[in-house]
């Protein structure tokens, strides 16, 4: 069994350690520092990750994220290397291949794509499939604020419906950049749009995630 998000969180890591904890990131007012402080929190502070998604929690996150962010980055660090501790519902078995793979590998990007002369990565085939099914998973809820119909098309030719509507634009790119797109990227991402000029226009800035 593949086990891409153990793969993908310990080449994040190498990455964060690599560039250091004051390095900029595709996250907004972020640096390596800050982005280490999220991983830790969403991973072993339950009760203050529900504030990305629950709006009365937001306040608590914030606290609890700077908390984190003001502790020694090699501390954080390891935190993420080691993994999910048992009591982690990342630590259910399947969890964290589940649910890590696709925010390691978009973090990791976060990360490389904000470093001076970046170069992209190559993706072997199987991740590249791997990543490829999760994104056709998810299309819908990452692309559900999309303003416009919104495609996404792998090179092969394959595609899925991340929002159902009129005019439609059509995202073509490798999984992994249609992935940065529909993760709300899409400045960063290396892909080709067809469509409308406005309707291209309104996606390419429009808030898309999960």
């Amino acid at each position: 069994m593949s086990n891409y998000a153990r793969r993908e969180r310990l080449l994040l890591v190498d990455l964060l350690e690599a560039v250091g904890p004051d390095a900029p990131t595709l996250c907004q007012g972020w640096t390596t520092q800050d982005l280490a402080g999220h991983l830790v929190v969403r991973e072993r502070r339950p009760d203050a990750a529900g504030g990305m998604f629950i709006k009365p929690l937001a306040a608590r996150l914030a606290k609890v994220h700077g908390e984190y962010s003001a502790r020694p980055y090699a501390e954080l660090l390891e935190l993420i290397r080691t993994g999910p501790p048992p009591l982690s519902l990342f630590g259910i078995p399947g969890a964290d291949e589940a649910a890590n793979t696709v925010e390691y590998f978009v973090h990791g990007e976060d990360v490389r794509r904000a470093q001076r002369d970046w170069v992209p990565r190559v993706l072997d085939a199987e991740f590249a499939d791997a990543l490829w099914g999760k994104l056709a998973r998810t299309a819908a809820l990452a692309g559900r604020r999309s303003p416009v119909g919104l495609v996404l098309r792998r090179p092969d030719g394959q595609t899925t419906v991340a929002r159902k509507g009129s005019p439609v634009v059509t995202v073509t790119g490798e999984p992994g950049e249609l992935l940065m797109f529909v993760m709300g990227r899409q400045a960063h991402a290396q892909v080709d749009l067809e469509g409308d000029h406005e309707a291209v226009a309104k996606v390419t800035t429009a808030q898309l995630g999960v």
